[in-house]
């Protein structure tokens, strides 16, 4: 795997060298995260401190061809890394076709990981755009819950990797207008249970966007459809897929969600949310913990059969944001309230309050997690 790091560096180097006409840009951002977390308040309290680095280089040989590689780069240390067997295992997860992964430290109480979560090559001409390699392949619609985003699933409570995941593969897109494309994507795998072979066509009808999606994913055949529009002035989206195994194996899944959200004159904006899983359960959940690993698919958006969304958010002066959101499973009354406080302390250096409390009785979705604190100073350059 250093080997591909290795390659991206001289891809970067040879950008630098090659492009003496400014034909290459680099940005990126450095972060100081401090993580206070219990699970209980009379029980002992523990930390972890988290320096987070992310380096985006582009470089334009011609016009409409691009080369992209981004890395980031993160030091964890504290109790919370000494206190869990196999922290830097858990960390150190690349589920592409390539293992663009390393652990440079794990030793000690102290966890430096590296990743390269974005190398492709970017092809244009006319209408059509050809892209190979580690990319982000974004066909969600929602602001929460993305049952179209077959193949970068993420959690809306991972707040801290704002870019999402990266998939090893292919993809070709065609614009037939101004308003409509054509996408083909091939994600590659070492068998057909890795692989996949999807399309998606987008256009728009009566003011709405809308999409149609299909074909292979992994270990299931998906169909799908999503729209984005307003009512009254307010956003309206909705997403809906379905899912069947192939060859027999498991069980068919149906996800749908929908959600609006309303801005005010005064900056005010409300949003809500729904989310239904055919396979999600109203019966006990056993709870696996807050560090555990996010949903690999999203046929695991949510535990529970259904869940719901609400937030509201206002920003008190032009430098000050705050917001306060809650997921819950109405089956059995467990929720998670995320409250956020952040300001612009100046130009490019933000400050970044985060709750995380999780609510809820015995074998519930939410209950028995704890209660976290988050406070991160964010250096944009």
């Amino acid at each position: 795997m250093r080997r591909y790091l290795i390659i991206t560096v001289m891809l970067f180097f040879s950008g630098l060298l090659w492009g003496q006409d400014k034909n290459w840009s680099l940005n990126g951002y450095l972060k100081d995260m401090q993580l206070i977390y219990y699970a209980e308040p009379t029980q002992s309290w523990t930390n972890q401190n988290l320096v987070h680095n992310r380096l985006n280089f582009k470089w334009y040989p011609s016009s409409s061809i691009v080369l992209v590689a981004e890395m980031r780069n993160r030091f964890f240390t504290g109790k919370l890394v000494r206190d869990i067997p196999g922290y830097g295992q858990l960390i150190d997860q690349d589920n592409g076709f390539w293992d663009l992964s390393t652990l440079l430290i794990d030793r000690n109480g102290s966890v430096f990981h590296s990743m390269i979560d974005r190398v492709y090559l970017d092809y244009s001409i006319g209408d059509l755009q050809i892209r190979f390699g580690r990319q982000r392949i974004n066909w969600g619609i929602n602001l929460v819950w993305n049952p179209n985003d077959v193949f970068n699933t993420y959690s809306f409570l991972n707040f801290d990797y704002e870019e999402r995941p990266g998939t090893d593969a292919l993809k070709v897109q065609y614009y037939t207008s101004e308003t409509s494309s054509l996408e083909l994507v091939y994600q590659m795998g070492e068998n057909s249970d890795e692989r996949a072979l999807a399309t998606r066509f987008r256009f728009n009808k009566w003011n709405y966007d809308f999409q149609l999606l299909g074909g292979w994913v992994e270990e299931d055949l998906v169909f799908g459809t999503g729209w984005s529009g307003d009512i009254y002035g307010g956003g309206f989206r909705g997403e809906l897929t379905w899912f069947v195994p192939r060859e027999n194996r498991g069980e068919e899944a149906l996800l749908a969600s929908v959600s609006g959200d309303y801005s005010f004159p005064s900056s005010l904006m409300l949003h809500a949310g729904f989310l239904y899983n055919s396979t999600g359960t109203n019966d006990p959940i056993y709870q696996s913990g807050l560090f555990a690993a996010d949903a690999a698919s999203p046929r695991a958006l949510s535990r529970g059969e259904n869940a719901i969304f609400g937030q509201i958010s206002y920003p008190v002066t032009p430098l000050f944001t705050t917001s306060l959101s809650v997921i819950a499973n109405p089956s059995d009354g467990s929720f998670v309230l995320n409250p956020s406080l952040g300001y612009s302390l100046v130009t490019n250096l933000d400050l970044l309050l985060v709750g995380q409390h999780f609510f809820g009785s015995d074998f519930t979705e939410y209950g028995n997690i704890g209660q976290a604190f988050f406070l991160r100073l964010k250096w944009s350059f």
